[in-house]
């Protein structure tokens, strides 16, 4: 169930109760599979579709037979190359110490405008390096290609660092989207996040910053998120979170700010499938005369993976 108001003179309500999809984790199916070349080399492919489980519709409005992954690599001791339609690296990291389970429950979910990336660009070059000591990163370059087209044909770059031993994980990451429209900026973003587990719960926290949003120069966001996972139980956990995002920009009078506030609990059935709850509320500051808005969302939801 969705509330949306907005305040102000004219104020307005709207009360929605829909049966959604893809709450926690976005539907998707798909093959893959991996060959041993011998020596420890191996060939990989990977081909996923997303779908809305509620209706069966494509999870992309366009044609693309395998919108969500549609890749072939090799793997070896070096590491991990892929080539074709697949993820950032930012995106791999992204939400990664989001707390209430990187969700649509999540406080960022209507709040952050880092999370605005390109996720999966097309003729893309991706390599992830192995494991050392804690440490990993991967590196990856979508090719534009069409110089003629307009700001869906732009390349983009994207990496991240990332640590996790014992308790402590570590993640960075920044993408770059290259426009070749003349005229329109680059679109930017970074996140820096962690988290620890104490034992009794393990404290999350992101910071992101999103330069050039909507191509326009100098239009940027800063934004942060902190929260908390406390197992109750092996089979459930409860989750907080609280998100505050702010514009700085010039291309308007007042800049506005978003707060977000989510819980969450999630409670496991089997090592496949667990059943999942919660309570989003956020509201965006417009300043000056500008009314409001405010939005809550109540879900409950099951993920199952086969």
């Amino acid at each position: 169930q969705t509330k949306a108001e907005t305040g102000g003179v004219a104020s307005t309500s709207l009360t929605q109760t829909a049966l959604g999809s893809g709450g926690v984790n976005g539907n998707r199916w798909g093959v893959k599979g991996s060959e041993d070349l011998g020596g420890g080399l191996k060939a990989n492919f990977d081909f996923q579709q997303g779908f809305s489980i509620d209706s069966g519709a494509a999870g992309s409005a366009t044609a693309s037979a395998f919108s969500r992954q549609s890749w072939v690599g090799l793997s070896g001791g070096f590491g991990a190359l892929r080539f074709g339609r697949t993820t950032t690296p930012y995106d791999d990291v992204n939400g990664s110490a989001d707390a209430v389970f990187d969700s649509a429950l999540s406080g960022v979910a209507a709040v952050f405008k880092s999370t605005g990336y390109t996720a999966r660009p097309n003729n893309a070059i991706y390599y992830q390096a192995p494991t050392v000591a804690g440490f990993s990163g991967a590196l990856e370059y979508a090719l534009g290609e069409d110089k003629t087209a307009a700001l869906s044909a732009s390349s983009t770059t994207s990496m991240n660092l990332t640590y996790a031993t014992g308790p402590v994980a570590v993640q960075f990451a920044y993408q770059v989207e290259d426009t070749n429209v003349a005229g329109a900026a680059d679109k930017k973003f970074t996140r820096l996040g962690g988290s620890y587990n104490f034992g009794v719960a393990t404290l999350k926290a992101n910071y992101g910053k999103a330069a050039n949003m909507g191509n326009v120069d100098g239009a940027d966001a800063t934004e942060y998120q902190i929260g908390v996972d406390y197992p109750v139980s092996s089979a459930l956990t409860l989750s907080a979170n609280y998100a505050h995002s702010k514009d700085n920009t010039t291309a308007t009078a007042y800049e506005q700010k978003r707060d977000g506030y989510g819980l969450g609990a999630a409670y496991t059935l089997s090592p496949r499938t667990y059943i999942y709850g919660g309570y989003r509320a956020d509201k965006t500051t417009k300043g000056g005369a500008n009314p409001d808005d405010k939005n809550t969302v109540m879900a409950v939801g099951i993920n199952h993976k086969f």
